[in-house]
């Protein structure tokens, strides 16, 4: 039985999320969030505490902030495969335990070597596709857009955290009793899996929110959608390098005492969001999606190269961090929104899942990047790339073209035939507002692009009623 007529069956407002989709949603982006804080608490720390590690480098220590992100991005599609055999709780759990076991290799760790060793094998517990999945079994298809609405604000929540309260914690435990920590919050993912999460009563592959090989060399033959694996993969690169250098600069050329960062990058933090906000709405309401993101680009590497040149100025520090972290926010909430937009509807989940290879392969070469840069020419050194490398994204994404603001919806098909799904295709067409139909019958499931403006909400509820 589908969400979908489960949720028909007990009579609930198919418009609005359903109590225990709701609950299954907020419960899955709390573990994703206890994962995201387990990676992260350590990037504004471990610059200033890597040298009392033996065999301490500049390199190593890059390579421990971002390794991580080389086995996340080996691991997170085959895992998610995987889940489609075995299920997504049991992959769920490994993913996590494996993840704690890194953060104990890493807490015992004497020597940099150690670190790295834990940080790979933290990233080794890849269950973001997993976890997508199991959203994707619990939510019906038309409410999963609000589902992964959660998980993504849960994962920028969990972000901002990692950065306003990593020094503290640090102060009262230590980097070793912050992996310690990062260990036990994935012990609670499990506890929350089994205390809050149902088990769904089947699990099937999700063309919109999962990865499927056979459709890779499309996607990747797709030069708009490859020109925005690029993005992700150059913002995750100078996010981790920049984080190997920045706590850095903050000590040693604007002096301030590493106890004290977190006065800085609370109100840089929350700054940002409030700064960030009027340009994703502004991008959304009025269709400007490519003038934000240039400008957003351009922003980017204004921060970048004025922290690299000013950066001894505590005051002018600050007032770059807030530009950087502003226009990172509205990068990382716009290339999603692009790639869905962009994506033929049947390969949404590809594109999606290749982009976050993308992302996870920029996190590694940033920290390995980072360290050399660093160790060879100083923290400026590692600025100064990072703003030339956004200039050369910047000269890149000018001939981007301003996508039509469409969004994903898919339809739940009850004994579709392929006789029955050209007529289907045919009525959903003429539906306005609809863009693009794509039926797959094996799935029984219409997949379709639609503009939120001019849709006919009525229309399409009609055949959805007949169709299933």
């Amino acid at each position: 039985m589908s969400p979908a007529s489960t949720a028909a069956g007990a009579g609930i407002d198919e418009t609005r999320m359903s109590g225990p989709e709701r609950r299954a949603s907020v419960a899955l982006a709390g573990i994703f969030t206890l994962r995201i804080l387990g990676l992260f608490l350590i990037l504004p720390v471990f610059s200033l505490h890597a040298e009392s590690y033996q065999g301490y480098s500049p390199v190593l220590a890059g390579l421990a902030i971002g390794v991580y992100g080389l086995t996340q991005a080996l691991f997170q599609v085959p895992f998610g495969m995987i889940s489609d055999r075995i299920g997504r709780k049991r992959v769920i759990v490994a993913g996590l335990l494996i993840f704690a076991a890194g953060s104990v290799v890493a807490a015992l760790a004497e020597s940099m070597w150690g670190v790295v060793v834990g940080r790979a094998l933290q990233g080794c517990g890849a269950i973001g596709a997993a976890i997508i999945a199991l959203t994707a079994d619990l939510t019906r298809e038309d409410q999963r857009t609000k589902a992964m609405a959660i998980i993504g604000v849960s994962i920028g929540f969990a972000f901002a955290l990692a950065m306003m309260v990593g020094h503290a914690l640090t102060g009262l435990v230590g980097i070793s009793g912050l992996f310690w920590l990062t260990g036990g919050l994935a012990l609670a993912g499990i506890a929350v899996l089994y205390r809050y999460v149902p088990t769904p009563i089947t699990s099937r592959f999700h063309r919109d929110v999962q990865p499927l090989p056979a459709q890779f060399r499309e996607i990747l033959s797709d030069r708009e959608l490859l020109r925005l694996d690029a993005g992700i993969f150059i913002l995750h690169l100078i996010l981790t390098a920049t984080f190997v250098a920045l706590p850095l600069a903050l000590r040693d050329s604007a002096g301030l005492p590493g106890d004290a960062h977190w006065m800085v990058y609370v109100p840089v933090l929350v700054g940002s969001v409030i700064l960030m906000v009027p340009f994703v709405l502004y991008a959304d309401r009025r269709n400007r999606l490519k003038t934000v993101f240039l400008g957003a680009v351009a922003c980017l590497a204004a921060a970048e190269c004025g922290i690299a040149w000013l950066g001894s100025d505590l005051l002018v520090l600050i007032a770059m961090m807030v530009l950087y972290f502003t226009a990172f926010s509205i990068l990382e909430s716009s290339l999603p929104s692009l790639v869905s937009r962009i994506a033929p509807s049947d390969k949404k989940g590809t594109a999606l899942g290749l982009y976050s290879t993308a992302q996870y392969l920029g996190a590694f070469a940033g920290g390995l990047l980072g360290g050399w840069l660093h160790g060879a020419w100083g923290t400026g050194a590692v600025f100064w790339f990072c703003g030339a490398l956004v200039l050369a994204w910047l000269l890149g994404a000018l001939g981007m073209r301003n996508p039509a603001p469409l969004t994903t919806r898919l339809l739940r098909l009850d004994g579709v035939t392929e006789g029955g799904a050209k007529v289907l295709s045919r009525r959903l067409q003429n539906v306005p507002g609809v863009s693009e139909v794509v039926i797959i019958v094996e799935d029984a499931v219409a997949y379709l692009k639609v503009d939120r403006r001019t849709l006919d909400g009525d229309a399409l509820r009609a055949i959805s009623r007949d169709a299933s």
